[in-house]
């Protein structure tokens, strides 16, 4: 750090005491331990802690100021590391209230805010915000790229929920961008990601569900074939209200195992009824179905979030699961190199497929099958390390002779933006207006990839 700059970030922290941590002391070094850990070594200059909106255009000013690159931390879960950057960090964690309006139609989320802070404040009150498949993940990240969850079916993506958003844009400005205001903005931001300024708050839509019907079910893994067929069957016949993720997974000793995570989130007095077939699909080896509360749900896979763990991943869309994927399922985990590798798929159906291409950025309005092959491994790991699992998952993704072009931007590494302008379809040039409209010396460059910008 130059002394000119660091004598910047001492005088900013003497203007708005306690809000910079550096190199060394401990909140910095607790904002920067994410998941997951990047696989390069950046080091940022600063984190500047932001509770407030006002804090966060003090913070883009500094950067400005210094010529330092940005990036932006919510609730820090993203495989790809874009949370951090070599510049300043904008930390968003302190802003994670949750305030629910007076007629109970919508919730105000605070842009640090994780699924489980939302949950806290809905659950008690038998309503839900659309989140993702974890209550660690920031619903502010999650939401701005699409946002993939059980309820997709009944009520779409989380980012089709997103009635308004406050936004520090990169000229230090705050503006709100909503259906009346900001009108170009607000489309960009329901797909485009954080590409066009800093989300400090988001209203969403609130929906009844005081409850769900829910289980992760365990099948072994000699039964692959027969238990995935069977439920693909059995999901082809589903209502909307009905959704499942199916996954093969290994426990740390290496043993795979088929899991199920089939959701119930309509009457709850059919939970237990439309769920029952789900059980018989094979050996049940561990699981069961139960009613809980949404948060409840996902906090399923709370125990596999640790952060500080490194992560590769690669992603795909396939029209639908067929013969061909589960053979390349099951191919894929019998050559795993280790038991972090594991496959997960999302579906996106009902709500989500109705709602019209253009409506938002997110560019695939049609059902189809969200697959990630994901490698976890420890930080000590050696570089050889890294490369077998990077393969693996490679391989993996390249084995999947139906995917779709593109592939989900939350998921796309940042210097992915060829599979990026195949994701938008349609969408990719408007999209990259608004990005010269909002940010157009690209200040906000270590959000997700957008189609290239071109001349």
């Amino acid at each position: 750090m130059t002394v000119l700059t660091e004598k910047a970030f001492h005088a900013f922290n003497e203007q708005l005491p306690g809000r910079v941590s550096l190199p060394g002391d401990d909140r910095y070094l607790a904002a920067i331990n994410i998941w997951a850990k990047p696989a390069n070594d950046v080091a940022p200059r600063a984190i500047v802690h932001c509770p407030t909106a006002g804090d966060v255009q003090a913070a883009i000013q500094v950067a400005r100021d210094r010529d330092l690159p940005v990036s932006v931390r919510g609730g820090g879960h993203d495989w790809a590391g874009r949370a951090l950057c070599n510049g300043i960090v904008i930390d968003l964690s302190e802003m994670r209230s949750v305030v629910i309006s007076a007629d109970r139609r919508t919730a105000t989320i605070f842009g640090g805010a994780r699924a489980a802070d939302v949950t806290a404040v809905t659950d008690p009150r038998g309503l839900a915000a659309v989140a993702g498949s974890a209550s660690a993940v920031g619903m502010t990240g999650l939401t701005l790229g699409g946002g993939y969850g059980p309820l997709i079916g009944r009520f779409g993506l989380a980012l089709d929920n997103v009635a308004a958003a406050q936004v520090v844009l990169a000229d230090g400005s705050i503006v709100c961008a909503d259906p009346a205001n900001n009108t170009e903005l607000f489309w960009a931001l329901r797909g485009g990601g954080g590409n066009f300024g800093v989300v400090t708050a988001m209203r969403h839509r609130l929906h009844d569900l005081p409850s769900v019907h829910s289980g992760l079910l365990v099948f072994p893994f000699s039964e692959a074939k027969v238990v995935i067929e069977r439920c693909i069957a059995l999901m082809g016949v589903m209502p909307d209200e009905l959704t499942a993720q199916i996954g093969l997974v290994a426990d740390p000793n290496g043993t795979v195992a088929v899991m199920l995570i089939p959701t119930w989130c309509g009457l709850p007095d059919q939970g237990e009824a439309q769920l029952a077939p789900f059980l018989k699909l094979g050996t049940l080896l561990a699981g069961k179905i139960e009613r809980k509360s949404y948060g409840a749900l996902l906090a399923t896979f709370d125990p596999y979030i640790v952060n500080g763990m490194r992560a590769v991943m690669e992603t795909c869309w396939l029209p639908a699961l067929d013969a061909d994927s589960i053979d390349t399922f099951i191919s894929a985990m019998e050559t795993a190199v280790s038991p972090g590798c594991a496959i997960v798929t999302h579906e996106f159906k009902g709500a989500a497929s109705r709602v019209a291409e253009g409506a938002s950025a997110f560019g695939l309005r049609r059902d189809h099958v969200l697959v990630e092959a994901l490698a976890t491994f420890p930080d000590r790991s050696n570089m050889m390390d890294e490369a077998r699992h990077r393969r693996w998952a490679r391989a993996t993704r390249d084995a999947f002779a139906t995917a779709l072009p593109g592939g989900y931007p939350n998921l796309l590494d940042r210097n992915d933006r060829d599979r990026a302008a195949s994701s938008y379809g349609n969408n990719a040039g408007r999209l990259v207006e608004a990005k010269r409209r909002y940010d157009p010396d690209n200040f906000f460059s270590s959000a997700i990839p957008l189609p290239a910008l071109g001349g």
